[in-house]
């Protein structure tokens, strides 16, 4: 057998009389108790707010509308852009009407004239009377022809007033402030007032907001507030379709007098400030945030906090049985409490029982206890509040 087979044959042998021995395994030691974050439940100012799904709309909507016949021989704004009332809009043809003003003002001149010498010839007749010369008739059918043109001249006068009326319905200007939008026809084409809406303009500031409430949540909002001031104790503020909360807040004013057969639900409306966006002109797409039509997330807030027992929204957990709580004990072990909500807020929950002012409660680590587990308990710091972790050193 060649040696290099012999050395492979006794590795083999004295490899399998070898004693075989288990690696040897770290043992974890006992651990502690979990760390939970806690913070102490006590009262502190608690804005109470209500969240609906509410939709913007202008206050102000006018279709401007054609009064007379004419080609549109200018038009005089900006699509998209932003008038103010009395601005031009359209200009009309005008010969035809100023063509009208003068033959109406001619009747009026001619009428005076017949006018005056009726009066003249009133007054000689009543001259005649007076010397004997005169016959009563003669009075009596010049002050008939007076009359009938006196009636002439006004009828005149007011068929020029109706013919200066209309041309200024040549001007076609804005009725109120607002943004503008597409013209519905271009210069050259023939306007009546059957030809329909020329353009609309729609209000911009303020602007309403426009919500339904469940009855039952109307009854508790108006017996919240009915002693504290009504509408002037809430405020009302949105959130906007991208997700910002919008700065301005609003005030209600208006709640529809009947409940919806369809839905059970008023009605409310509240007016809120439309300004223009930091840096942006008046007439620029996209200026303002409040857009006619939009929905959005409105928010009825108290404005005035009130106090109440409060924690943070996150501590707060629901099962079946309605909301609870996680504590810590004296001893340090968890506790489960269960309590009624009061007025919350998107951050705080109140608690209108089933807590006292003192007790601590868990806010983080809530995946990690269960009722009598012992815990480590220390103060919890919110996310943004946390110091950061120290760097490794360099090796």
């Amino acid at each position: 057998m060649p040696s290099r087979h012999r050395y492979a044959v006794a590795l083999a042998i004295a490899l399998a009389a070898a004693p075989v021995t288990a690696p040897v395994l770290a043992q974890p030691g006992p651990s502690g108790p979990p760390t939970v974050g806690v913070v102490t439940a006590q009262t502190r100012p608690v804005t109470e707010s209500r969240e609906f799904t509410g939709r913007i709309q202008a206050p102000q909507r006018v279709e401007v509308v054609a009064r007379v016949t004419a080609v549109i021989a200018e038009r005089l704004f900006t699509e998209g852009g932003e008038v103010t009332e009395g601005d031009l809009l359209f200009r009309l043809d005008r010969g035809t009407f100023e063509a009208e003003v003068a033959a109406r003002e001619a009747a009026v001149a001619q009428a005076t004239a017949l006018l005056h010498n009726a009066t003249i010839t009133l007054n000689r007749a009543r001259a005649l009377i007076g010397s004997g010369a005169g016959r009563a008739a003669s009075v009596d059918d010049a002050a008939a022809q007076q009359a009938s043109l006196a009636a002439q001249l006004q009828a005149a006068q007011a068929q020029l007033q109706a013919a200066r009326i209309n041309l200024g319905y040549t001007e076609i200007r804005a009725p109120i402030t607002g943004r503008v939008g597409r013209a519905a026809l271009s210069v050259g084409n023939v306007v009546t007032p059957a030809s329909g809406p020329l353009v609309v303009i729609v209000s911009q500031d303020p602007m309403y907001v426009t919500f339904p409430v469940s009855v039952r949540a109307a009854l508790d909002l108006r017996n919240r507030y009915a002693d504290r001031g009504g509408f002037a104790a809430v405020r009302v503020r949105l959130r906007l379709p991208d997700g910002r909360l919008y700065g301005p807040a609003g005030a209600l004013d208006y709640a529809d007098p009947s409940v919806s057969a369809n839905t059970d639900s008023l009605t409310l409306r509240a007016t809120i400030p439309n300004p223009l966006r930091p840096g942006t002109k008046s007439g620029e797409p996209g200026n303002r945030d409040l857009l006619d039509g939009a929905f959005v997330t409105v928010f009825v807030e108290g404005a005035e906090p009130v106090q109440a027992l409060a924690v943070p929204r996150m501590a707060v957990l629901s099962d079946q049985q309605g909301s609870f709580v996680y504590i810590v004990d004296g001893e340090k072990k968890v506790q489960q409490r269960r309590v009624t909500l009061g007025q919350s807020t998107p951050a705080l929950a109140g608690i209108a029982s089933g807590l006292a002012e003192g007790d601590s409660v868990v806010v983080d680590g809530l995946q990690r206890i269960r009722p009598g587990v012992a815990v480590n308990p220390v103060p919890y710091a919110p996310p943004g509040t946390r110091p950061a972790a120290a760097s490794a050193p360099k090796g």
